[in-house]
């Protein structure tokens, strides 16, 4: 069956149906929930609940990107965790005019790359570690657009849905994200490619 039979069938109370829906999309509310979370353990618990969350709130989705609709369940539950730690509180990010902001292009080093040689892949779980470091300095809804778009490759539109933004405050929070994060990275210059050093930074 596809997305739409089985969204209707789990709607029905085909258990099947949403297990199948279920493992379509684990590894990415997984991967949300760990970015948000920074805890493999507490993203497992996340995802469960996300999903039980959903299971019992079929009867309130009506169309549209149902990856969006589940990942929604997945933040707002990371929301719920993050509120409950009451840890590292940081100062919200100035609002802003979504036309004042300057479109900043998706940092590859966010992406995942297969291929790598052993010590390629050492720095690379060096520079995660720093970008996760460097997340979890960032408001909650800040890093969760920026797992969304830059990490999981969703479309601005599905991230709104997601969030229950408007367009333009995705964008914005991106926007700001973004640069927060390349901020925070310098400390980490060595770990950093080349394009995303500062200028003429002599770290020698």
């Amino acid at each position: 069956m596809d997305e739409t039979a089985l969204i209707r069938a789990a709607q029905g109370g085909d258990l099947d149906a949403f297990n199948r829906l279920v493992l379509a999309y684990q590894d990415l509310a997984f991967n949300l929930a760990a970015r948000m979370l920074s805890d493999d353990p507490a993203a497992e618990d996340a995802t469960q609940i996300a999903f039980l969350n959903a299971y019992r709130s079929l009867g309130s989705y009506r169309g549209g990107s149902f990856r969006a609709w589940v990942l929604r369940m997945v933040t707002n539950t990371c929301y719920d965790e993050l509120r409950r730690r009451q840890r590292h509180p940081t100062t919200p990010l100035e609002p802003v005019d979504p036309e004042d902001d300057e479109e900043i292009e998706s940092p590859s080093w966010l992406a995942d790359d297969d291929g790598k040689t052993p010590e390629q892949e050492v720095e690379r779980e060096e520079l995660d570690a720093a970008v996760q470091h460097c997340m979890n300095d960032l408001p909650e809804e800040f890093r969760a657009v920026v797992v969304m778009v830059d990490v999981e490759g969703l479309d601005y539109q599905e991230v709104a849905e997601a969030t229950g933004k408007p367009l333009g405050t995705v964008k914005s929070r991106l926007a700001r994200a973004r640069v927060k994060l390349r901020e925070c990275l310098q400390q980490y210059w060595e770990l950093l490619p080349s394009q995303f050093r500062l200028e003429g930074e002599d770290r020698t």
